[in-house]
């Protein structure tokens, strides 16, 4: 078929509107849109079928979704009187995920990510693939039986918190106060049920596009942005109930303003960094046993 050929016979198939309700232009070249569209269509049939299969079979997953119903009590999406309700939706993505990485299965804390994405795409497939991403490639073994990967990027924002904000570690030191217990909500939720909604969602985009450092910035900007009031705490308790504390407020809720600091308040903190003292952090934990 000759070249002008092709490209009207293209335009005959292919939809003057696009699915977003935009006209394409004059210059559209449908026959490079149709013949790029035909390559994607096999990848998303492809993932359509995998995700269909995964629907399927039982395992142990069901039996540790235990907390799945605990999942946004306040969210009328998600209770029972809903129509529809999502925790089904949310049952699928989390069990379809179990069958994909049998290595992780299902722990806690993933159903509120889960849950989130739902919320966003609306859909149970895309949504699968995205805690895929998350889970699978930009967060290794946070979620893993045994959360390596979570216990070391907390011993990470420790040792960044050490060199840019001393003060507050050596708050944390003569207390013998363990980071894992101020902030592993934050790490393990992707601050979902921490911060505002809308501010997550915004720190969620960073975290897709720039990947895991984002998650040192946000907690590095909250604790620089409330040092003095951390640095009051004069117990164990009162320095666990200021962490909640700093989670609150116009700081946080105001989202423009407060993705503006992420990226200004901590500083410099490149990937070679962040790879350096993990890798050192990792080797203090595996060494612990």
């Amino acid at each position: 078929m000759e070249p002008r050929e092709r490209t009207q016979a293209a335009r005959d198939r292919v939809p003057r509107i696009d699915p977003y309700g935009f006209e394409r232009p004059e210059d559209f070249d449908y026959a490079a849109y149709e013949e790029f569209f035909s390559t994607y269509l096999v990848i998303l049939t492809r993932r359509a079928i995998k995700w269909s299969k995964l629907l399927k079979g039982s395992s142990s997953v069901q039996k540790s979704m235990t907390d799945m119903n605990r999942t946004f009590p306040d969210n009328v999406k998600f209770r029972k009187s809903a129509d529809p309700c999502l925790q089904k939706t949310l049952y699928n993505v989390l069990l379809a995920y179990g069958h994909h990485n049998q290595g992780v299965g299902y722990c806690q804390g993933m159903n509120f990510i889960a849950g989130y994405l739902i919320l966003i795409t609306k859909s149970e497939e895309e949504s699968f693939w995205l805690l895929d991403a998350l889970v699978g490639r930009i967060l290794p073994d946070y979620y893993s039986p045994a959360m390596l990967g979570l216990k070391t990027d907390q011993e990470v924002l420790g040792e960044l918190v050490r060199t840019k904000l001393p003060a507050v570690a050596a708050l944390m030191d003569g207390h013998g106060v363990l980071w894992t217990l101020v902030v592993s909500r934050w790490f393990i939720c992707l601050f979902v049920d921490i911060l505002p909604v809308e501010t997550v969602l915004r720190i969620w985009d960073c975290l897709f596009n720039e990947g895991s450092k984002i998650i040192f910035r946000v907690a590095l900007t909250l604790i620089k942005q409330h040092q003095a009031f951390i640095l009051e705490a004069t117990n164990v308790a009162d320095i666990c109930e200021k962490f909640k504390e700093i989670t609150k407020g116009s700081f946080v809720t105001e989202c423009h303003t407060f993705m503006q600091k992420i990226f200004s308040e901590p500083g410099s903190l490149s990937m070679s960094t962040i790879a350096r003292l993990r890798e050192s952090c990792r080797a203090k934990l595996l060494a612990q046993g």
